[in-house]
């Protein structure tokens, strides 16, 4: 019970701590907090706004949550959805052109998917071979992939126009359809309710599972038992970094339709509170995600209709964030 009640009571009392702060600040809480719902939930295109910018925040959540489960602390999110998104672009852009239109969104999915992998097993090779933090690699190949992507938008694959910094647009037959009746939902986001199922029969119902969990929890007596620590390491960074991919991919292929600079949006940095606000527990990462993603879509409305900066929204993530943290803190782990 209590792995509901935490959550639930760190985001109440982030929104308490915030509304003091508007009182202080001489407005009315009650608004701008109405206004955020309204901007969020209000009407059918605010809904699907928000379950839209979820879908990604649910799978880099669930990427990084896996990862931390097994101790690994791959902080390269932003880097992994970057590198997705451009392979899934060159794809869609570029090689697919003129093929099987059957295949081209499952193969734009699936490159984005293998290159997140790829490039987490760089920082998974680092640790193994060489002893590097997972921590300092992955935040560095966060920087060279976001580099990456601007080279490529201003090099390779700038559209042919050559008017502004991005991708041409991906054809029809790489895109991800709507989901029916709706404008923006896409057809991507029922993997934001399956994958955390098999991530949770993952680890809490198979061997494979047991493994990272023991390596997580005590790695020494994980190695005693006959587990191999190194080989899990490179195991869950190879599956967190495909996630990760994967929702680059869904990016391109299901909302922009092209690579930009600054297309992730941070979206890396915001899925690593996701996962702690969930615990890491892959169930929870869907209505944690759906938290972050309504703060994001109705942060909007809070500045139009309660003229309330936007900022309030980062001031309400860090709180959650603090006390989440807290509350692991006081139990002594996780």
């Amino acid at each position: 019970m209590r792995a509901w009640i935490e959550p639930l009571l760190a985001i109440g009392l982030a929104l308490l701590l915030a509304g003091g702060l508007l009182l202080g600040l001489g407005a009315d809480p009650l608004a701008a907090l109405a206004a955020l719902a309204r901007g969020a939930f209000g009407s059918a295109y605010a809904l699907e706004s928000t379950l839209t910018r979820a879908v990604p925040l649910c799978l880099v959540g669930l990427a990084v949550a896996l990862a931390f489960r097994a101790g690994v602390w791959n902080i390269g999110g932003e880097g992994q959805i970057c590198v997705g998104a451009l392979v899934a672009a060159a794809l869609g852009t570029r090689a697919l052109v003129g093929g099987p239109a059957a295949a081209q969104v499952s193969l734009v999915l699936l490159a984005g998917a293998a290159a997140g992998a790829l490039w987490a097993g760089i920082a998974a090779w680092l640790r193994v071979s060489r002893g590097v933090s997972e921590v300092l690699s992955t935040i560095l190949l966060n920087f060279i992939a976001l580099l990456g992507v601007a080279f490529a938008v201003h090099g390779p694959l700038q559209e042919a126009a050559g008017a502004y910094p991005q991708s041409d647009a991906l054809g029809a037959a790489a895109r991800l359809p709507r989901l029916a009746g709706l404008e923006r939902l896409h057809a991507a986001a029922p993997l934001a309710l399956l994958l955390p199922g098999l991530a949770w029969l993952l680890l809490f119902r198979s061997a494979a599972g047991l493994r990272l969990r023991a390596v997580g929890l005590a790695p020494e007596a994980a190695r005693y038992a006959g587990v191999s620590p190194p080989r899990e390491v490179v195991r869950v960074l190879l599956i967190s970094g495909g996630i990760a991919g994967l929702a680059g991919a869904v990016e391109i292929a299901g909302v922009t339709a092209r690579l930009f600079e600054g297309l992730s949006g941070g979206l890396g940095f915001t899925a690593i509170a996701v996962a702690l606000l969930a615990r890491l527990h892959p169930l929870a990462v869907i209505p944690a995600a759906l938290f972050f993603a309504s703060l994001a879509t109705g942060s909007g409305a809070l500045q139009r209709a309660a003229h309330v900066p936007k900022v309030l929204v980062q001031v309400i993530e860090a709180l959650v964030i603090f006390l989440s943290v807290g509350f692991a803190l006081r139990r002594g782990g996780r």
